[in-house]
């Protein structure tokens, strides 16, 4: 009795600290939401909008659906390079910011824009000299010759177009990155905006001929996007420039290109790893979708149509990760630990329960999405299923997103690099490639099981942060 009596006070105790770790007040939440829901606000609008033109692809036939779906899974890996090279440069820009210092991030911002253009200089020339090779490798799974050949014309035709677009959207990353590290995500979102309603509206001219436009199909869908991107392009760069006192380090940001040796090795030191790692995990993505491709065509039909709906849904844990990359990178700079392992906590324990929210609502409508496509049943049958594992696996989704963010942020890049790229191919791929290749599990089966192989790595993700080996100051 005495043991129960003396639990039974400490238990109040016990939890009332559990509550102040995890749980802020209305003023953090207040903070972390002015951050995090204009970022909400530019990638659900331009999600939901990258979703009506998906669903415009997809009634127009399933040859043309899956032959964007694999072009935009090879853009996805530039995006994701281009994220990787300003992510390096954004880590001292976020902790310049926060030390007051405009001259460092100018320079940061000069960095970024070099790393960009190499990047997509490289990126244009091997999709101009093997974007064929490249669109055939998710086309080997069983399907008729003819749907094979269909599909390889209609991806083609979309990328040579999708490719006058990468100069706009570089430089869209440039400076919408350099923004969100110094607090402002307004800017990129009503840009995002705008440039989203502008390619919705071009989507339903071009792609079905309205108005007296041709009805140009997946041509027009990449002609829209790329007018859209142009748009979006004009907007940040021109309002960030005329904003001068809002945005000090425009002013003689091209008076030189010239980045300090001293800082270039800096950011080298810490970014490389996290180029390599965005590189790395983009193409681990990209090749589990050809491993799950190699089932059938209509598992790359099948998979568009849930990725689609889930990056709507995605949001949610990736503008959280966002502001843990701010918030808790501002805080480092300024030499506040104590503080950003609190927010930290905070953030992480937030991001899990809206996505668990979240979570719910994309089972609700996993069997109903499908439907809104012009394809074959059993495309749709196995889109729902992969919805709903998807939204089943979103709760450890958003605790991996964020543990990521919090390593970054204190440039642990060597670290991320480890935990990030080198398990999706040392983990992931090579479950989902032994797995598709030389077992009968059927395709929904795989999928499931490389989800589950993601538990090791929350493991890894909880030690980490514990541990605090992300608390620094890396521009002291």
């Amino acid at each position: 009795m005495k043991s129960a009596t003396a639990n039974t006070t400490r238990m109040p105790g016990t939890k009332s600290g559990f509550l102040r770790k995890f749980i802020g007040d209305k003023a953090f939440y207040k903070m972390v939401l002015a951050i995090a829901v204009p970022i909400m606000i530019q990638n659900g609008i331009t999600n939901f909008v990258g979703l009506l033109d998906n669903i415009m692809i997809g009634r127009v036939g399933t040859e043309p659906m899956s032959g964007v779906a694999i072009v935009n899974q090879l853009i996805f890996v530039y995006n994701l390079c281009l994220f990787g090279g300003v992510s390096g440069a954004g880590i001292f820009t976020a902790q310049y910011f926060g030390q007051k210092n405009d001259e460092g991030i100018r320079q940061t911002v000069r960095f970024k824009i070099w790393i960009v253009t190499v990047i997509t200089l490289f990126t244009t020339t091997l999709f101009l000299l093997a974007g064929d090779q490249l669109i055939r490798f998710y086309l080997q799974g069983d399907g008729t010759t003819q749907s094979a050949a269909a599909t390889l014309h209609y991806g083609k035709q979309y990328l040579w177009i999708m490719l006058t677009g990468l100069l706009p959207f570089m430089m869209v990353q440039v400076y919408s990155s350099t923004l969100r590290e110094c607090g402002q995500t307004l800017l990129p979102m009503k840009a995002g905006i705008i440039a989203v309603c502008v390619n919705l509206i071009l989507n339903y001219i071009l792609i079905y001929g309205k108005f007296g436009a041709p009805a140009l199909g997946v041509q027009g869908a990449a002609i829209a996007t790329v007018i859209s991107r142009y748009v979006e392009a004009a907007i940040i760069l021109i309002h960030t420039h005329r904003r001068r006192e809002l945005n000090p380090f425009v002013d003689g940001l091209y008076s030189t290109l010239k980045v300090p040796g001293n800082l270039v090795r800096k950011i080298l030191i810490k970014g490389t790893p996290l180029l390599l790692n965005e590189t790395l995990w983009a193409a681990g993505m990209a090749m589990l979708s050809q491993c799950y491709s190699v089932r059938g065509l209509n598992v790359i039909a099948a998979q568009n149509i849930s990725n689609t709906i889930g990056n709507v849904f995605n949001i949610v844990f990736i503008a959280l990760g966002d502001s843990v990359a701010i918030i808790v990178g501002q805080l480092l700079g300024a030499g506040k630990m104590a503080e950003a392992r609190d927010q930290d906590n905070k953030l992480i324990a937030f991001s899990v329960f809206c996505c668990t929210c979240v979570a719910l609502v994309m089972l609700l409508l996993a069997p109903l999405f499908p439907m809104l496509y012009n394809t074959e049943a059993d495309v749709r049958e196995l889109a729902k299923y992969f919805i709903m594992i998807t939204a089943v696996f979103m709760p450890q989704n958003a605790f991996l997103h964020a543990s990521y963010f919090t390593l970054r942020s204190g440039g642990k890049t060597i670290v991320t690099f480890l935990f990030d790229s080198v398990f999706i191919w040392c983990v992931s791929v090579t479950i989902a490639f032994t797995l598709s290749r030389f077992t009968s599990l059927p395709v929904t089966a795989v999928f499931i099981l490389v989800q589950v192989g993601d538990i090791i790595k929350c493991i890894i993700g909880f030690i980490l942060v514990k541990k605090g080996v992300w608390l620094q100051n890396i521009v002291a």
